[in-house]
């Protein structure tokens, strides 16, 4: 095992005092090719490009002397430092930070970044990253070949936003370019590059703030969640109202128990209705399509949405023909629509799909259609009686049979 390992970030500013003694000890260094040209880096060292840090650290822990790895930015955010450090390696490290990419990034937009959400994009999580980005106000993404500026545009078409592309920081070629994100699919970006993504509706995080990230999405006065209408209509949903057993809170608490909506995920809500499950939904962090034929319910969606702050991409059209061109979902809400709507939801996989029936006939129709396919089918007759408390006498009573399917292949 190396006799000492240091890991030095570099932001394109002169090393330090610190990581010059390290650099100048090392008898092993590795980094990217940028890197290891570095003046400080000494000639008799060995010296290691960085392709797989895995490679790297069974190279360094075999290695016998002192070893330095260089990254860019701060090596403890989204860098080398987690994987050195892993069990199967057992490296202690020595950090010596530099600024991190995403900070520069801000700065260089002349930006607050204390209400941004962060995210990797890779082939193989893009999908993920920028459902975050239709969900969230301020995004910046650290990008990669294959996953870069133009896929994120490609990904968010028809979701309005605005890019701060920066190249290459830190670097004699470094370049900020803001422009919409409907135009950052027609040019060629170099790596590494870091972008910002601004939009989805007004910042969250005000003065005095106490915490990183989004504010939650809590109007002055409202908590919890399966909210009923008085409580939209308090936080300034003057449209809202509850129609059908489609609309309990009840009901909706427990569709949403079942679909577990989470920051990164897309959710499809069929059948939006009044927004409320919408809303909630991105509530959670996810980001949301909600569906709807009627002109009416889409303007409630909408007004509910700008209640609670949260930003939902709303389709008037009807399914299943609308859903053909709406990109994959992670998890469905199906709130009208019967068979032929959960048929072509049940063709798009996602994990999970909730829907509900009024009558028996109804939800043994539903459940054949959700049956199979690679799906786990489970049925429950929900009933929930509201009592006036001043009296102790039935005000409502609610009886509805609520219909889930997961994905087999999916973990619970």
């Amino acid at each position: 095992m190396a006799d000492r390992v240091t890991v030095i970030g570099w932001d394109g500013s002169p090393l330090t005092r610190a990581a010059t003694a390290a650099l100048s000890a090392a008898t092993l260094v590795a980094g990217a090719a940028h890197h290891l040209v570095l003046p400080e880096v000494p000639k008799g060292a060995e010296r290691i490009r960085l392709g797989s840090v895995d490679l790297a650290a069974r190279r360094i822990a075999g290695h016998r002397g002192s070893a330095v790895v260089l990254a860019d930015g701060d090596p403890g955010f989204f860098g080398v430092v987690r994987t050195l450090r892993a069990p199967e390696h057992g490296l202690e490290v020595e950090v010596v930070p530099a600024v991190s990419a995403v900070a520069t990034a801000f700065a260089r937009a002349g930006m607050a970044w204390d209400d941004a959400q962060v995210v990797v994009a890779h082939p193989r999580t893009l999908r993920r990253a920028v459902n975050v980005c239709r969900a969230h106000h301020k995004v910046a993404v650290l990008t990669s070949p294959g996953a870069g500026p133009a896929e994120l545009a490609l990904l968010l078409e028809g979701v309005h936003r605005t890019f701060v592309i920066c190249e290459e920081l830190g670097t004699d070629r470094e370049r900020v370019t803001v422009l919409t994100s409907d135009k950052a699919a027609d040019h060629t970006w170099r790596d590494p590059n870091v972008v910002i993504v601004i939009g989805g509706g007004p910042e969250t995080t005000a003065t005095g703030a106490w915490f990183a990230g989004r504010e939650p999405a809590y109007p002055q006065g409202v908590r919890g969640w399966a909210l009923p209408a008085d409580a939209y209509r308090e936080a300034g949903a003057t449209r809202m109202q509850e129609s059908g057993e489609g609309e309990s809170p009840n009901l909706r608490a427990a569709q949403l128990a079942i679909l577990g909506p989470r920051t990164g995920d897309l959710v499809w809500d069929i059948g939006c209705g009044s927004g409320a499950l919408a809303v909630e939904a991105a509530r959670f962090g996810a980001a949301v399509l909600a569906v709807d034929a009627d002109p009416g319910a889409c303007s409630r969606t909408d007004a509910a949405a700008r209640a609670f702050g949260v930003p939902l991409q709303i389709v008037c059209g009807r399914a299943p023909h609308v859903l053909e061109r709406l990109p994959e979902p992670d998890v469905v809400r199906v709130g009208g629509g019967g068979v032929p709507v959960v048929r072509a939801v049940v063709d798009r996989r996602p994990e999970r799909i909730v829907t509900h029936a009024s009558t028996r006939d109804e939800a043994e129709a539903l459940g054949a259609a959700l049956t199979g396919n690679g799906y786990t089918v489970a049925c429950s007759l929900l009933q929930s009686v509201d009592l006036d408390t001043e009296v102790w006498t039935e005000r409502e009573r609610s009886v509805v049979f609520l219909l889930s399917a997961r994905r087999s292949d999916v973990a619970p």
